[in-house]
């Protein structure tokens, strides 16, 4: 039995309807215990303006610094956090509430805008995948006289996920506006077919 083997591509897009925002809580001080207590209050102050939406640790480190001559002048604690929100524009609200609260001792370290179930663009993604399999084959059949007959088999490769869309930062005061942009999905599918004359 002839056989044909072809790898198809497809993408789809979504607009990310979720957030995840990566911030920090930073104190530096005299001593250790210094720096760490006002880390500590500054994590405290992050986690009551998020008490809505769900808040994790990412990291904590604390380290000594020096000043412009290289001689010890204390140390920095930082405590990172991640704060989920259900949209978009909660964490637009989010991050001036908390540079409102928290002030200087608050670190923005990042917005994930993300798409909360991708399972519909992967979907799209899939279907486009195998209507690209499926031209390339018909193609290739014909070009060696012979049609497509049956499936035998379909692999899917590996589903990288495009960069996420944005986040664009428009500050203004205290406002922070989030463009989401889009996200992107990708899919890969290997599919066999056997061969007819």
């Amino acid at each position: 039995m002839r056989t044909l083997t072809v790898t198809g591509h497809g993408s789809a897009s979504a607009v990310p309807d979720s957030a995840v925002v990566r911030v920090a809580a930073v104190q530096r001080g005299s001593s250790l215990t210094e720096a760490l207590e006002g880390a500590e209050s500054a994590r405290a102050r992050v986690v009551a303006v998020a008490a809505e939406h769900s808040v994790a640790t990412r990291d904590l480190a604390i380290w000594p610094v020096h000043d412009d001559q290289g001689r010890p002048a204390g140390f920095e604690a930082r405590h990172a956090l991640a704060v989920s929100t259900t949209t978009v524009e909660q964490a637009g609200d989010l991050l001036a509430a908390l540079a409102a609260e928290v002030g200087d001792r608050l670190v923005v370290e990042g917005v994930d805008l993300v798409v909360a179930d991708p399972t519909a663009a992967l979907g799209r993604a899939r279907e486009a995948a195998y209507a690209d399999a499926t031209a390339r084959a018909e193609h290739l059949a014909s070009l060696a006289g012979a049609v497509l007959d049956r499936v035998q088999s379909i692999g899917e490769g590996a589903v990288p996920v495009g960069p996420p869309g944005g986040p664009v930062l428009a500050a203004a005061k205290a406002d922070v506006g989030l463009q989401p942009g889009e996200s992107t999905f990708t899919a890969a599918l290997t599919v066999t077919w056997s061969l007819a004359d």
